[in-house]
C-alpha cells in the first residue's frame, strides 16, 4: 500500500504517468454545472475567459498533471504557482471581479494571500493536504480564491499601489523559494520516496520546486510591476 494517497491518486512511475487522469466523477460533475451556468448566464460572464479558465482547472485537475503533483514537489508547486498566477486572474475577468467593491484593503488581501501560500507550503498543512481529500481543496479554494480577490485589488489600485502589491508578492514568493532551495533537508514527507522514481532525491525535488518559485515565478510579479509602472509613466506624459 502506498504512503500517502493525495486527491490526485498515488504517485505514478515515470512509465504510466500519461494515462493517469483523473476522471472523478464528482469533479467532473461539478466542471459540467460550472460550464452550464457560464453559458446559461453569459450576459454576465465573459465566456472567452471562463472558458480559459475551466481549460486550465482541465489541466491541473483532470489532466495526467494532477497525477505527476503526486510524485514530484517540483510539479505541486508549479501547480500552486498557476492557481494564483493563472487561474485566479482569469476568473477575475471571467466574472469581472475587479468591477466589484469587495470588503478589505489591497494591504490586508496582500499580507493574507501572502499568508494562506506561505501557511499552505508549512510542512503538516502541505502533509495534510496530501493525504485527505478535504484539505486538498481547502487548499486549492483557498490559494485561488485569496489570488483571485487580492488581483482584483491589484487591478482596481492606482498604479503605485498596484505595483507594491505585486513587488510584495514577488518578495514574498521569491523569500518561500529561497528557503526551499537553500534548506539543508528535504521538508516535504509524501515526496522522500516518489521522488526516487524519477531519479531526484527528496532533497533535489524540492530545491527545483525552490527555484522555480524563486526565479520564473516571481519574474512574473515583476514583470507584472513593471509593465504598470511604464503605462502610467506613459499616460503622465502623454497627459503633459
Amino acid at each position: 500500500m502506498p504512503l500517502w494517497l493525495p486527491y490526485c491518486g498515488e504517485a505514478p512511475l515515470p512509465t504510466e504517468w500519461l494515462v493517469r487522469w483523473n476522471l472523478d466523477p464528482v469533479l467532473l460533475t461539478a466542471m459540467a454545472g460550472l460550464a452550464l451556468a457560464a453559458w446559461r448566464y453569459r450576459d454576465r460572464v465573459r465566456a472567452g475567459y471562463a472558458a480559459a479558465a475551466l481549460g486550465v482547472a482541465v489541466f491541473l485537475f483532470v489532466s495526467p498533471f494532477c497525477a505527476l503533483g503526486s510524485a514530484l514537489f517540483t510539479v505541486r508547486i508549479l501547480h500552486d504557482v498557476a492557481l494564483a498566477a493563472v487561474l485566479a486572474p482569469l476568473l477575475v475577468a471571467a466574472l469581472r471581479l475587479h468591477r466589484t467593491d469587495l470588503p478589505g484593503s489591497p494591504v490586508l488581501w496582500t499580507a493574507l494571500h501572502a499568508m494562506i501560500f506561505w501557511l499552505w507550503h508549512a510542512p503538516p498543512l502541505y502533509a495534510a493536504a496530501m493525504s485527505s481529500d478535504l484539505a486538498f481543496w481547502v487548499m486549492q479554494v483557498t490559494i485561488a480564491g485569496s489570488a483571485a480577490v487580492w488581483r482584483a485589488k491589484v487591478v482596481r489600485a492606482e498604479a503605485p499601489a498596484a505595483a507594491a502589491m505585486l513587488l510584495a508578492t514577488m518578495v514574498s514568493m521569491g523569500a518561500l523559494g529561497a528557503l526551499l532551495t537553500f534548506a539543508p533537508r528535504a521538508f516535504y514527507e509524501p515526496h522522500w520516496i516518489s521522488a526516487r522514481a524519477w531519479g531526484l532525491s527528496a532533497l533535489e525535488d524540492q530545491q527545483i520546486a525552490g527555484i522555480v518559485m524563486w526565479a520564473p515565478a516571481s519574474l512574473v510579479y515583476l514583470l507584472a510591476a513593471l509593465a504598470i509602472l511604464y503605462r502610467a509613466l506613459g499616460g503622465e506624459k502623454r497627459a503633459a
